[in-house]
């Protein structure tokens, strides 16, 4: 399982066309990735600006996958467009047991 959190900032002037592209891609992932197990946005409640998106693969290779598709190509780099400076990726990992 390959599961991490990104966390961004959206510029000011740039917020409702990030929205519209958030609920775009979600929806093709949600429709067309099996091997993706979560994919969900959020607002971070502390930043005005402030989102996050937590996604969580079956395996490396449908993160792989998810990056290759045409939808991802076509929405990402416009939300990337988006952002005010780099996201940060933070990856997750499950409890020992």
């Amino acid at each position: 399982m390959l599961t991490f959190l990104s966390r961004m900032t959206v510029k000011a002037d740039k917020e409702t066309e990030y929205l519209d592209l958030v609920h775009k891609l979600t929806a093709e992932v949600r429709a067309h990735e099996p091997g993706t197990v979560q994919y969900q946005f959020y607002k971070l409640r502390d930043s005005k600006l402030g989102y996050a998106v937590f996604e969580s693969f079956i395996d490396d290779a449908a993160e792989k996958a998810h990056m290759d598709t045409p939808h991802f190509h076509k929405y990402a780099p416009p939300m990337i467009e988006c952002l005010d400076g780099e996201y940060v990726r933070e990856y997750l990992d499950d409890l020992p047991a």
